[in-house]
């Protein structure tokens, strides 16, 4: 794979809410320039790793940094909650499940434990896909609690409650996991199966490393290895709408727009947050934004028909919140060009 480490058990580097440090990265400076000027300067971005910029389907600017590829594959990290959440909406198109609102305890009912809370009957799959299933968060200081654990499902539904199904955002790749369990549950497949299955229409998409529980069940939301191209390929089934080039349906028009409805929002950011995407605004325009740990970054601008993949260095350090924060500047930038 690549020097960063891909299958680093590390809590902080796992759920991409690392505290924040003192910024060492410098912004890119502000102002006017030429998509290719803009992608020069981001070199002095230590973590960046390459950037792809296409506009209508097109690739109107690209770059790799110190020697990393386009096409290799590499771990993009929680953006990866996106891609499972893309393949629950095309599970729920197909019928192999009921929708938003179907009860999870009965899919996964001989992994809920004994004399279980009651709400643990209330969540839905929407909850695990908007983060709102009330359950303590395995991601953060717990997260190499749960992947040490030998079952991650039941390991998920035994976490005590901290707030009721449908409550406050509760950022947890413990939710991501229970989905791809549920895919795996009704379809009788794994969920990468499904995925290369469900998106081979799809020049491009490919997804290489994955990692795995001890019951076989691929790590909903982290882990995942895809190369630059493929997170931009992946992106741009939202932007048109759920359509692969070749005019090949994917999922529905409507998954996305609910995918990309605002359910709640990060107490760490603000910002909106929807099926595995996070929402903001930029003068005026509405973002969507696929975010993964150190700089794993998939922006979509409907507006302006725009899709830009992020790849940056996920190993472990302090400033991963200003990285984040210096790429939305890099974006912006790139937004205004576009303009």
């Amino acid at each position: 794979m690549s020097r960063r480490g891909f299958l680093c058990g590390s809590a902080a580097v796992a759920t991409g809410l690392a505290a924040i440090g003192p910024a060492e990265a410098r912004p890119v400076p502000a102002g006017e320039g030429s998509l290719p000027e803009i992608l020069a300067e981001a070199a002095q971005l230590a973590p960046l790793e390459t950037v792809i910029v296409a506009r209508k389907g097109e690739v109107v600017a690209e770059r790799a940094y110190d020697g990393h590829s386009l096409t290799a594959p590499t771990n993009i990290k929680s953006a990866s909650k996106a891609v499972v959440s893309a393949l629950v909406g095309i599970a729920v198109d197909r019928g192999l499940l009921q929708g938003v609102d179907q009860r999870v305890a009965p899919i996964l009912r001989s992994d809920v434990p004994g004399g279980a809370d009651p709400r643990i009957e209330k969540i839905t799959i929407g909850h695990l896909l908007s983060m709102q299933a009330g359950l303590r968060p395995t991601s953060g200081p717990n997260y190499g609690r749960w992947i040490a654990s030998r079952n991650w499902v039941r390991a998920v539904l035994e976490q005590p409650f901290e707030d009721d199904p449908g409550g406050r955002m509760l950022y947890s790749t413990g939710s991501t996991h229970l989905l791809s369990a549920i895919l795996t549950k009704v379809s009788g497949r794994s969920t990468l199966a499904l995925a290369r299955d469900w998106f081979a229409p799809v020049a491009d998409f490919a997804i290489g490393g994955w990692q795995r529980d001890p019951q076989g069940i691929y790590l909903g939301g982290n882990e995942m290895a895809m190369s630059p191209r493929s997170l931009l390929a992946f992106g741009e089934v939202y932007r048109t709408g759920g359509l692969a080039a070749d005019g090949t349906r994917i999922m529905s028009r409507a998954w996305i727009d609910r995918s990309w409805t605002a359910r709640t929002n990060s107490r760490y950011t603000g910002d909106g947050y929807g099926y595995g995407w996070f929402l903001r605004e930029i003068d005026g325009l509405e973002i969507r934004y696929a975010w993964g740990y150190g700089g794993q970054m998939l922006y979509i601008v409907p507006g302006l028909d725009l899709t830009v993949a992020v790849t940056s260095d996920d190993s472990p350090r302090p400033t991963t919140i200003a990285d984040r924060d210096n790429l939305h500047n890099l974006f912006a930038r790139i937004v205004a060009a576009v303009r």
